[in-house]
């Protein structure tokens, strides 16, 4: 019988623990997030705060606020849903706020996607909610940098069909699912390495 390979064996072992030990930790982001979730479903009937134009992480998600927007510019559209769940595009504007910042609003829904609502600014209220993300869905599950925020008005503003209400779906925990998965690699590591023994023993 062959002697079992020494280095080998400890780099599988290694990397084995390594997808376990990973595992773990997501399972242990899960109960965070949960207890995360919590506080965020309590925002929505909490006072309204000044809109965080600099940004406050998700402390501030689903908050009521309100902000003035003294000239509203890049006006744009992008696939949404309206407050009734009907298929809509999201009408986005930019709002210059102090410090030279800008802040993102949702000023409601429009049926058609060549919509052109006319909206020179004025005052927005709403509540707080997350602004869209154009980092990639790979990146974004690394990047630790908070997602940026924005208003979402309520009343919707230009004559525009209703937003939808704070919705704690918008906030992902696929904690579970990435847990799952690295518990499979360990898995499917060690049955791959037991295979490759049990043919280096025959031959």
């Amino acid at each position: 019988m062959k002697r079992l390979p020494i280095i080998p064996t400890i780099i599988v072992a290694i990397a084995i623990a390594v997808m376990i030990g990973l595992g773990v930790w997501q399972l242990q982001r899960r109960g965070e997030k949960e207890a995360a979730l919590t506080r965020l479903a309590a925002n929505v009937e909490r006072p309204p705060i000044a809109f965080p134009a600099a940004g406050s992480g998700n402390a501030a998600l689903f908050r009521r606020s309100s902000l003035t927007c003294s000239r509203a510019t890049n006006l744009r559209l992008e696939g949404g849903r309206s407050a009734d769940g009907g298929t809509g595009w999201r009408v986005l504007a930019d709002c210059p706020v102090e410090a030279g910042r800008v802040a993102v609003v949702q000023l409601g829904i429009a049926g058609k996607p060549d919509a052109r609502p006319a909206w020179a600014g004025g005052v927005v209220t709403g509540h707080i909610s997350y602004a869209p993300d154009a980092r990639p869905l790979l990146s974004a599950l690394y990047d630790r940098r908070p997602r940026a925020l924005m208003l979402v008005a309520n009343p919707p503003l230009a004559g525009l069909r209703a937003n939808p209400g704070p919705d704690l779906s918008a906030v992902p925990n696929n904690h579970l699912a990435y847990a799952g998965q690295w518990f499979l690699f360990a898995g499917i590591a060690a049955v791959i390495y037991a295979l490759a023994l049990r043919r280096r023993a025959r031959s």
